[in-house]
């Protein structure tokens, strides 16, 4: 396992990426177990590196799960994912439905975000526990949302994407 700035990952040679779904050049999604963790393997989405291979990152729950660290060799095994369907799995929040619809500008960027995004964005406010969190990620949203420029969930964001 080794760092990539801050994410632990192991890279995937474009041959065995291959071996899982020929062809594929986009995030792959897999299921995947570390030194045979858990009994029910994670769903992961592996990030092409650009040369055919694939990085597959591995969160602080998979490397806790399976009692490893940067530096250690692991035994991976990974599938193909086919049960994975892309597109928002969290249903957007009604405090962020209210305040999305009062700005037409928001709206309207926020349709044309990629699934992925929009994912992206729905899963943050999922895990978001404090009114103050939600109020504080829901200004941040609607600001760049509204095609301003800013920083927003690790990213910058212009003109509303």
């Amino acid at each position: 396992m080794q760092i990539r700035g801050i994410n632990p990952f192991i890279l995937v040679s474009a041959r065995r990426a291959n071996a899982i779904k020929p062809g594929w050049r986009k995030p792959l999604p897999v299921l995947a177990r570390i030194n045979g963790k858990p009994e029910q393997a994670w769903r992961i989405n592996m990030m092409p590196a650009g040369n055919g291979g694939f990085y597959l990152y591995l969160r602080g729950d998979v490397r806790t799960a399976s009692g490893t660290a940067v530096g250690d060799r692991v035994r991976v095994q990974i599938d193909f994912d086919a049960s994975y369907r892309n597109g928002p799995q969290h249903p957007m929040p009604r405090w962020f439905q209210l305040a999305l619809v009062e700005n037409p500008q928001a709206v309207k960027n926020w349709k044309a975000l990629s699934p992925s995004r929009q994912k992206e964005v729905l899963r943050r406010f999922s895990g978001l526990k404090s009114p103050e969190a939600r109020a504080r990620n829901l200004s941040q949203a609607l600001h760049v949302l509204a095609g301003e420029t800013g920083r927003f969930m690790a990213r910058t964001w212009k003109n509303g994407s």
